[in-house]
């Protein structure tokens, strides 16, 4: 048996005027989080699902890459991750890129290897799985 996780979105108005609210009762990490039109192609305060996308990613590479990393014999030290996702207006929104970019501190690791594991870890982590329709990149780089 799998694992379920869940979230809440809850709209009022038109898609320009609108205004939206998020939750994750499991966790409670959002409660009443807003999102809204002005907050995904504007600047206005409030999360959006590229972002909401991005710290998925982040969050599921980073793990992937230490669990893949473990594995090999290389326990990291330290890992950091920062993922973009880019959302074109061509055509209609859609999210056209994601790059992934990780810093590592990983003791007695060479370049190849530290390199060959972090591409692994970004084609299987289950959210590039789940995102494979987007072109997804990697910059990684060992540090320290």
């Amino acid at each position: 048996m799998g694992i379920t996780r869940k979230a809440t979105a809850h709209w009022e108005g038109d898609l320009k005027s609108g205004k939206g609210t998020l939750g994750t009762p499991q966790s409670g990490l959002l409660d009443g989080t807003r999102y809204g039109f002005n907050s995904r192609f504007g600047d206005e305060k409030g999360t959006n699902p590229e972002e909401l996308i991005a710290a998925a990613h982040a969050g599921c590479f980073t793990m992937a890459l230490s669990a893949k990393l473990t594995e090999a014999g290389h326990p990291p030290e330290a890992l950091d991750t920062v993922a973009e996702v880019d959302l074109s207006m061509e055509g209609g929104p859609t999210m056209s890129a994601i790059r992934l970019k990780t810093k590592a501190r990983i003791p007695g690791i060479d370049e190849v290897t530290f390199h060959a594991i972090a591409d692994d870890a970004k084609h299987n982590c289950p959210v590039s799985k789940a995102l494979s329709a987007v072109p997804i990149t990697l910059e990684a780089e060992l540090i320290g």
